[in-house]
């Protein structure tokens, strides 16, 4: 195994380009996790054996790649290096795409990207829509290499940034503020300068004479959100030597990630490459033939969402309850183990390559406000998001800080599905907040989010239609955090399950009108009083929801109505003329509760009606209504 230094590693980085320059073709197969589950691997199988079957696997390589980020429309596969986009494919397929891409020269039209409602193909991946205003820095490899490869990995410029930095032998001080004049925020949720956290960090272990850690949190626990996970599928080294940069500027000789056993890929991939990083003279003692040593230990999460929060999750790592304690407590100065410890997420961590490679400058021209003055001065860079919900182009996409949520949610997105009409997004995961259509021409950024009543968080972008109920939605959150919170403090704790209570009370419909002024007094209490971020935002569903959408909490109290349709105790199923009586929802009715002769308008039995909705779900005339 050859070991990489500073005098070879651009030799090791063209032996790689090497090695794929004589391949006409590289089919670039999705093996993200949604994609997996899409069956990818099988049509990655078929796709080697069709092409070595025709005598074509000296000619077509086929490689294994993280997330695309297009999730909805995989299994995917790009032809490199022209970019033809191949979407929803199937192992039944695969001959027919060899002959007619390879052998007739002709991309196979059925499975060609078609933006919704139009006949006429869209066959490059650059001209397709969803990444038309993105612009990939934490995700600049997607779909490019084989995260399983560390070659691959350095022909695409891996580990060229601790390269410069080690033959440059910048020191420890320069290198963090580099990172403070880049503006580089961090993007776990908390928004704190990320070049601030490593200089409070350096300054606490130089009082002390001890060596710092570097941890990567990849602990995301968010509903619908995945972007760490895809950058570790997609592009493991790419985090390696973010903490290698780290630990080089903090003088730290050990680093850990903590991940969830719930992300088994992201775990098996990141495994290999720390292996292959050693094997390659990358991690662990003479690191690129100098006298820097630094290693990584991955330490496995058990799914708790606290431990998310810093100080649970150092706890969680030191073999103690995930329980957060007192902020005032500082991690960069009492972290793991005691000792001054950073802590960045997996998309800070694969930010910082780019920013010494290419200049703080360069980043901090990305995105908003100015950062030259005060590293709180704006939201430099950009920001991955997992855009899910009811939006058309769901997947992972990565936009400059400022981008309007308009443009993420339509130009990106495609916009809501069945002609249905936009009603919000919520953003910053369970404790984040809902936005409402009238403030879609939001710039999206940490300072703006916050004083829209939501925040950042992780980056889930949930989208919502009219037939959205959002006191549901603030009560799934509340449950949500209710039965994730670690239960150590009294406002938390005990305020939660009174939220919940409450939100309970109204979507029964047995709300009361002093519930809504209980519910900000309560919201206050939690923001005032809890112990960590958990707490302390965990109102945030439910208090930006009054604030924007407080018509619909008094429908539910006054009215005993649910104008969203979503709240079973508030509404009732009713089949209008458009029903042509095809007798579709009997058919599907759990409780025989629909009756009516073929062809003559159908009707609902209230007294046996279950309100299931799966009348709804089937009528092809939107006759089924929700009053």
């Amino acid at each position: 195994m050859p070991k990489a230094t500073i005098e070879n590693l651009d030799a090791l980085a063209q032996e790689a380009r090497a090695e794929i320059a004589g391949f006409k073709a590289m089919l670039m197969v999705c093996a993200g996790t949604g994609c997996v589950s899409a069956k990818s691997l099988p049509i990655r199988d078929a796709l080697r054996r069709e092409i070595e079957r025709r005598g074509l696997d000296r000619e077509i390589k086929v490689v294994a790649t993280g997330c695309n980020g297009f999730c909805a429309h995989g299994p995917i596969c790009v032809v490199q290096p022209e970019g033809v986009f191949y979407e929803r494919l199937k192992v039944e397929a695969v001959p027919d795409l060899v002959e007619s891409h390879f052998v007739r020269g002709k991309p196979l039209e059925k499975f060609l990207y078609r933006k919704d409602g139009e006949k006429k193909p869209v066959p490059l991946e650059k001209d397709i829509e969803f990444f038309a205003k993105q612009h990939a820095i934490a995700l600049r490899n997607r779909g490019r290499i084989d995260p399983e490869s560390i070659a691959d990995a350095l022909r695409a410029g891996a580990y060229q940034a601790i390269r410069k930095v080690l033959a440059e032998g910048v020191p420890g001080d320069e290198l963090v503020a580099r990172i403070v004049r880049s503006g580089l925020r961090g993007r776990g949720g908390g928004g704190f300068p990320t070049g601030v956290k490593w200089k409070t960090c350096l300054e606490a272990a130089r009082a002390r004479g001890v060596r710092p850690y570097v941890v990567c949190n990849g602990d995301e626990g968010d509903p619908g959100a995945f972007m760490d996970r895809s950058i570790v599928e997609a592009d493991p080294h790419a985090v390696i030597e973010g903490m290698l940069i780290g630990a080089r500027a903090l003088g730290a000789v050990e680093g850990f990630v903590y991940i969830r056993l719930e992300y088994p890929l992201a775990l098996a991939r990141l495994r290999k490459a720390i292996q292959q990083a050693r094997e390659w003279g990358l991690l662990g003692k003479g690191i690129l033939g100098t006298d820097m040593e630094f290693d990584i230990t991955i330490h496995q999460g058990a799914g708790a969402f606290v431990c998310g929060e810093s100080t649970a999750l150092m706890a969680s790592m030191e073999g103690r309850a995930g329980e957060p304690r007192a902020k005032y407590v500082h991690t960069v100065e009492h972290g793991y183990r005691d000792m001054p410890t950073v802590l960045n997420n997996v998309e800070t961590w694969a930010n910082v390559p780019q920013i010494l490679l290419r200049g703080p400058e360069w980043f901090s021209s990305i995105g908003t406000g100015d950062v030259s003055k005060s590293p709180w001065g704006g939201s430099s860079g950009t920001k991955v998001f997992s855009l899910v919900g009811t939006v058309k182009n769901s997947g992972l996409v990565e936009v400059p800080m400022g981008i309007t949520l308009r443009e993420i949610v339509f130009d990106i997105g495609g916009g809501i599905p069945g002609g249905r009409r936009f009603k919000a997004v919520q953003t910053g995961g369970p404790s984040g907040g809902c936005i409402p259509e009238s403030m879609l021409d939001l710039p999206v950024d940490f300072d703006t989010l916050v004083e829209a009543g939501s925040m950042m968080g992780s980056g889930g972008m949930i989208v919502m239609d009219d037939r959205t109920c959002m006191v549901d939605v603030a009560r799934y959150f509340v449950d949500f955090l209710c039965d994730e919170s670690c239960g150590k403090c009294t406002p938390c704790r005990e305020g939660l399950v009174g939220l919940r209570e409450i939100l309970n009370r109204i979507t029964r419909g047995e709300g009361r009108e002093e519930d809504l002024p209980l519910l900000e007094d309560l919201g206050a209490a939690l923001a005032g009083g809890s112990l960590c971020g958990l707490g302390q935002t965990a109102a945030n569903p439910v208090l930006s929801t009054l604030r924007h959408f407080r018509d619909e909490y008094e429908a539910h109290i006054r009215d005993r109505r649910c104008p969203g349709g979503v709240c079973k105790e508030l509404v009732r199923y009713r089949i209008t003329i458009e029903c042509t009586g095809c007798g579709a929802c009997v058919k599907v009715c759990p409780t025989d509760a629909i009756a009516g002769e073929t062809k003559k308008l159908h009707r609902i039995d209230e007294a046996r009606c279950i309100k299931c909705g799966t009348c709804m779900d089937v009528c092809k005339f939107d006759a089924v209504k929700v009053e």
